[in-house]
């Protein structure tokens, strides 16, 4: 089954290692094959990975592209190492992580480096507002 994705005027899409501009119009692509895709919203940059989640999604995102774990692995679990040890509550974000690299599924290991980095955030706005840690709902 082809993936459909649609693109507002001006927004860029990775497919492989092509970018893709759409043009001043909506446009749908319909997309078959086995090739890393990614929205342009969804691309991190060395430069905007400014906090260590985000360099750890960073990392994943390389690791997807790519698609050779081998080349960032180091890297990864040095940023992942220092993260636990300073987050200790994520472990359970970054071993969703961690199997999902073990088991091939990169781009679902993306998504939880996603979620990683909306958690990062919430402590940076709990710990910002003076609160001691999350909400019971999280």
């Amino acid at each position: 089954m082809a993936l459909k994705v649609e693109l507002k005027p001006g927004e860029k899409l990775l497919v492989g290692n092509c970018i893709i501009t759409n043009s001043d119009q909506r446009t749908r692509l319909f997309i078959d094959g086995r090739a890393p895709i990614l929205r342009e919203k969804d691309i991190l940059t060395a430069e905007t990975a400014k906090t260590p989640a985000r360099r750890i999604y960073l990392a994943v995102q390389l690791m997807y592209i790519e698609d050779d774990i081998a080349t960032t692995r180091d890297a990864y679990f040095s940023l992942v190492n220092e993260f636990i040890a300073a987050v200790p509550s994520s472990a359970e974000i970054v071993n969703q992580i961690n199997n999902e690299i073990l088991t091939g599924q990169l781009y679902k290991a993306l998504k939880a480096s996603q979620r990683l980095i909306e958690y990062e955030q919430d402590l940076i706005s709990n710990a910002s507002a003076g609160r001691p840690r999350l909400p019971a709902d999280r």
